[in-house]
Order: structure tokens, then sequence, then C-alpha cells
């Protein structure tokens, strides 16, 4: 089976595929699965790049841009509000963070000691919360960027992180402590969906074709946008991969791992999650509902 490697970016086919590289039969690339090179640059590359100065790198990791003035707006910004305790925090961080964000929405509550990459790619829509010490990072999300739903809520400690594409999440969401979002290619959570603590979405996977080259080494590759319905419930503790869809009003059981698509109105658990349930009874409507 033809199998693809990237290096420095450019995507490129091996021709074979190396028989070690396989991880699982839900984990495996197959001839009918779309494969996108991330073009992920080494952050080692980024920090300590010697074609560039240690200000220009700090500026290009931090704000996205080589700019002294829209540096110094950051910079002061962040240092006398980001980690200001209680109202007067949440006042002067609602007045003075519309200055360095792409949008920030009337009435949205922003935590302290929130880390900000690139928030001239962030848009924080109305009344959306989040709490302190979340990683917001659109360093690599392009132009698409970090999009925070209306009424939506993002606890504390999550990490929302557009490294090599975009992450929407939709209103009225609710999103758990400690939960991480990290787009290789696209991540979009719809209108309404429940995310409980300590769960993993997204994230890329690494080519292992070649056995004389360490595997970091070997470039990064994405399975394409992944997909959460309207109203989906994920338990504590949930995986999901990389160009995954999960349809509406469907119920992921805590831990499980989910590697394929799973129906609308489903119900899945376990490692890999499986389908084990539905919601919709044989008259089409859920158990539950006496309407």
């Amino acid at each position: 089976m033809e199998s693809s490697s990237q290096h420095g970016g450019t995507k490129k086919t091996t021709g074979y595929k190396n028989k070690n590289s396989t991880a699982g039969s839900d984990l495996t690339i197959n001839s009918q699965e779309r494969v996108e090179a991330t073009g992920k640059q080494s952050l080692n590359k980024q920090l300590h790049d010697k074609e560039s100065s240690v200000l220009q790198r700090y500026c290009q990791k931090a704000i996205g841009k080589q700019s002294v003035v829209a540096l110094f707006l950051y910079e002061t910004i962040i240092t006398l509000f980001s980690n200001i305790s209680g109202a007067a925090g949440y006042a002067l961080r609602k007045q003075f963070y519309p200055y360095i964000f792409k949008k920030i929405g009337k009435g949205a509550i922003i935590g302290k000691g929130l880390t900000i990459r690139h928030p001239g790619k962030i848009i924080i829509k109305n009344n959306a919360a989040i709490d302190d010490y979340t990683l917001l990072d659109a360093s690599g999300a392009g132009e698409a960027g970090i999009i925070i739903g209306a009424n939506s809520i993002i606890s504390r400690n999550c990490v929302v992180q557009g490294k090599t594409g975009s992450v929407e999440i939709g209103d009225h969401s609710d999103i758990g402590c400690n939960v991480i979002f990290t787009s290789a290619s696209k991540i979009v959570l719809e209108e309404s969906v429940l995310i409980a603590a300590n769960c993993y979405i997204g994230g890329g996977r690494y080519f292992t074709d070649h056995l004389d080259v360490p595997i970091v080494n070997q470039g990064t590759y994405s399975r394409g946008t992944l997909r959460i319905g309207r109203g989906s419930w994920l338990g504590a503790g949930v995986t999901v991969l990389d160009g995954v869809k999960i349809g509406k009003g469907c119920i992921i059981g805590a831990s499980s791992l989910v590697t394929r698509d799973i129906p609308d109105f489903s119900i899945a658990m376990g490692i890999p999650a499986r389908v084990v349930s539905t919601r919709i009874s044989k008259e089409g409507k859920c158990p539950n509902n006496k309407a």
C-alpha cells in the first residue's frame, strides 16, 4: 500500500508502507483515507532559529507579527492586567483585552492567568466565559484562528490550541476543566456540546515509515476535520482522534477512545469506542421523551 512521509512541510509519497509502523486496526492508514501533511515546524526551530533575533522570534511566537508597537501593547496589557484577582481583574481585562484580541463580544468574562498567543486571531463572542489559567494559542490556526462561541463556558486549566489548524467552539457549549483541544487540521464543536473534565480532543499523527529516522523527525499528518455534533455529551476522560465525526445528540462514555465516526443519537463507549445503544426508539423518538 502507498503511504506518505513529510519533511520540512513538504508532503511526498514514499511508495511503500513499513509493516512495523502499524498500531492497531483502528489507527492504521488505509488507501481509502485522506492523509494531509500538516507542515508543522519544529518548536525547537521556532525558539532557536539563528536566522532571526531573539526579539523577532519572541514577536512571532507571542503575537504573530514583527511589530514593536503591537508587542509593546501586548506586553503592557498582559503584564498589568492578566493576574489581577476578583472583580477588579475582570473589569480591567474587559476594558483592555479588546485592544489585543481580534474581537471580544459584550458580556464576555475572562479569568486571570491566561496564556495567550496570537490574540489577533482569536474571537470571543458575547457572554462567553473563560476561567483562570487557560491557554489560548492561535499561532498555528491560520486566518480562521480560534472562535469561542456565544454563551459558552471554558473551565479552568483548559488548552485551546490551533497547532496547525483552526478551532471553533459553538454557542452554548460547556467545557469542563483540564480539557485539551489541539488542532492538526480543524476542530469544530457545534452548538450546545457538553464535554466533561480531562478530555483530549484532536491531535495529529507522526509518519513512521523510516526505521533509520527518529519518529519525531519524520513529519506529521492529519486525517482531516474533527467535528462534534450539536447537543452531544462526552464523559470525563474521553479522547477523540483527528478526522472523527461524532453526530448530533450522541453520548460518549467516560474514558472512551473515539477512533471512528459515531452516528447521530448514538451511545458509544470503550477502547476503541463502539456504539452500544441509540437514543432513538423504534418509533423514532427518544425513549425518555414523554411528548
